[in-house]
């Protein structure tokens, strides 16, 4: 940019009209003011990742445009908490003659990895190498019109999770739905349910990494912004927590991102039953989306009434960093999306990973 200039920062040398700035550019942009995109987020990330960074365009001395991201060896830098944040991308005012080339070059960046990249960044969708589906709840026109839309599309889908969630109550004792609850005891509940579900289900366990787990409870415990919030959501049966949710809030978006139920009582369904009564709460606190996130699920195909594009790739240019990128990530990727449009051999995949999860449990 000939006409101004591009500083990299931690995330605590950012002053207060910088964030407002990036609040601002983000209130103004045509996508969902999902919560991962707020200076809030990459606040609590850059305080349990020590290379988290944000590159920060100035036209003169106004700030015009933001990227967070973290750096690693060989200049390899990847989107902010990649692999965990279900939205990625720059936050940019319109009009910049601004390119990818530019921005991550004044980063030092050998490559530029994301796999939730927003369909509105122009600057870094030329550089995708496969898209997927995050999969919505649209609630702007209240509850009882999502309720009507699910009527509509899944007729027995809600009429046997409603008769789950009364035979519940009677069985098991009241039910009481909490969408903030601030009690750490939930938290740590639902994060042993959320350990135990990856392990049954042979996948890796993400709150046994340790940045993960403090993110979680740092995002619960301290980040209030109207405009990411950490929100712990419990469904409790006969005063006991029966399934949980920790996600992040906005104004208009509810980011679903770690939920968890007691396996104890699955016949009454309690994870649907806690999507229901989430989107019910999200619509009377006036959040008209509620973003399930990437990849496919039952449930998810149960509750959605929509879907949005993300997508997974990297820029990366010549050099040893690139070659690193490559080798480390790209076999796999493709193994990924070789096999998720194959759905026989997905379903093979997914009972493969089952039994390692009775393996290791064994």
């Amino acid at each position: 940019m000939s006409s101004g200039r591009i500083r990299v920062l931690e995330p605590g040398d950012l002053g207060e009209g910088e964030r407002e700035r990036w609040r601002a550019l983000r209130a103004a942009s045509t996508a969902a003011r999902n919560p991962f995109m707020e200076p809030e987020f990459t606040d609590a990330v850059g305080r349990v990742r020590p290379r988290t960074r944000v590159a920060v365009v100035y036209e003169g001395r106004e700030p015009v445009g933001f990227l967070p991201h973290e750096r690693g060896r060989l200049g390899q830098g990847h989107a902010l908490a990649y692999g965990v944040s279900d939205a990625q991308g720059a936050v940019l005012g319109p009009g910049l003659g601004l390119n990818a080339d530019e921005l991550l070059r004044a980063c030092s960046l050998s490559s530029f990895a994301f796999d939730n990249l927003e369909a509105e960044q122009e600057l870094f969708v030329p550089h995708t190498a496969a898209e997927y589906a995050s999969y919505v709840i649209d609630v702007e026109k209240g509850y009882e019109t999502y309720e009507s839309v699910l009527r509509a599309q899944s007729p027995k889908f809600l009429k046997t999770t409603l008769a789950k969630e009364r035979r519940l109550g009677r069985q098991v004792g009241d039910l009481r739905f909490v969408f903030d609850e601030r009690d750490p005891a939930a938290l740590r509940t639902l994060m042993a349910w959320k350990s135990a579900q990856y392990r049954r289900t042979g996948r890796r366990d993400r709150f046994a990494q340790d940045w993960i787990t403090r993110l979680v409870d740092l995002l619960a415990s301290e980040t209030r912004g109207p405009d990411c919030s950490g929100t712990l959501s419990v469904l409790y049966a006969g005063g006991q927590p029966i399934a949980a949710h920790f996600g992040l809030r906005s104004t208009t978006v509810l980011a679903c991102w770690f939920p968890a139920y007691d396996p104890e009582f699955a016949k009454y369904s309690p994870g649907l039953v806690l999507h229901l009564r989430m989107a019910e709460a999200a619509a009377a606190e006036g959040i008209g989306l509620l973003d399930l996130g990437r990849g496919a699920a039952e449930y998810k195909d149960s509750l959605k009434t929509g879907e949005l594009p993300v997508h997974e790739g990297a820029w990366t240019r010549p050099g040893a960093g690139a070659a690193l990128y490559w080798l480390s990530r790209e076999p796999s990727r493709r193994a990924h999306h070789f096999v998720r449009g194959r759905p026989r051999l997905a379903a093979t995949a997914a009972r493969a990973l089952k039994g390692i999860g009775r393996l290791r449990r064994s």
